[in-house]
């Protein structure tokens, strides 16, 4: 597998990413469709054996338990210094008032705690999860600043927000002389492309990697329109998702069905395919729960579409409102 330059920065990261949201105990947090530890084991074992090294989670995926799963897997299977770790800070993570939010004090109390989860002295990638309206983005361009001088992160990260939002942080950190942001995870994927329209033509300008989350719509590509599964039901994430342009989004799904049967290939394959294409796009985030997602995930790096075949996809596509953030 392929290593590609997160954006103009020196990190390297594999073309594919394991997103570990899929890892955790079910009773722990609102994603009960998570796979405990021994049932998730088999999935790092898959990816490292294809060639993915950097794996991305965040501290309230699972009340924790992504990361203590993520930690001890990477730990048994890994040399520390042939991967990298993306780990996330926001949401809340305890009772106490401050244990949420892009703080000071939320923030230096959250590396540590992810750190101690993640069974490491430093995470390659540490990414804010969400934009905070209630502190100045100074204290927090600040604070990730000392998270990175004291070692305890190699680079930050951003992930939905307005494009104004993170230009913004860019020019406090740079007027500053802090550190700036060298990736920008967002939702992007066939039936959701409004990062085109500002986000992405900000991060190509300014050499900012990006790390599509749910490039495949929560598995909406994968599969003949109408056809749910288990997650569809029991995640909130995705109940609140794509209901916008629901004749857009069906003749898209059918596009890729079309694509993909005239290829011999799969559906995944196709939609991880035309995302990969996309010039902003670094490496997509692929979730996998049953072997053949990351099957899929690796197959998709020998498909190149043609120029006919990424019309078709992207013909039907009518403008909705951002989702995700």
């Amino acid at each position: 597998m392929d290593h590609v330059r997160l954006g103009r920065s020196g990190l390297k990261v594999s073309s594919i990413v394991l997103g570990c949201m899929s890892y955790g105990e079910p009773h722990r947090g609102p994603h009960e469709w998570t796979l405990p530890e021994e049932q998730a084991r088999p999935f790092f074992e898959k990816a490292i054996e294809a060639g993915i090294t950097t794996f991305d989670t965040a501290d309230m995926y699972s009340d924790g338990t992504s990361e203590e799963i993520t930690g001890r897997m990477l730990g048994e299977l890994a040399r520390r210094d042939e991967i990298e770790i993306a780990t996330k800070v926001f949401f809340r993570t305890g009772a106490g008032a401050n244990n949420e939010g892009l703080s000071r004090v939320h923030i230096l109390d959250a590396i540590d705690q992810s750190l101690r989860r993640l069974g490491t002295d430093y995470v390659d990638l540490y990414q804010i999860h969400r934009w905070d309206d209630e502190t100045p983005i100074e204290e927090t361009m600040e604070a990730l600043h000392d998270v990175v001088k004291s070692g305890k992160a190699r680079y930050i990260g951003a992930s939905s927000m307005w494009a104004w939002q993170f230009q913004k942080a860019q020019h406090v950190a740079e007027t500053n002389g802090w550190t700036r942001f060298v990736s920008m995870q967002d939702q992007y994927n066939l039936l959701q492309r409004e990062e085109e329209r500002e986000m992405h033509k900000l991060t190509l300008d300014q050499g900012v990697g990006v790390l599509p989350w749910s490039p495949l719509a929560r598995g909406r590509l994968t599969r003949p329109w109408g056809e749910s599964t288990k997650r569809d039901g029991l995640d909130a994430v995705t109940k609140s998702m794509y209901g916008q342009a629901e004749a857009a989004d069906r003749a898209i799904v059918d596009a890729v069905g079309r694509v993909a049967d005239e290829r011999g290939a799969t559906r995944a394959q196709v939609a991880l395919a035309w995302v990969r294409q996309q010039e902003a796009v670094t490496a997509p985030i692929v979730g996998a729960t049953k072997p053949q997602h990351l099957d899929d995930a690796v197959a998709s790096l020998e498909i190149t579409l043609s120029a006919e075949e990424l019309a078709a996809l992207e013909a039907p596509y009518t403008p909705r409102l951002p989702e995700g953030f």
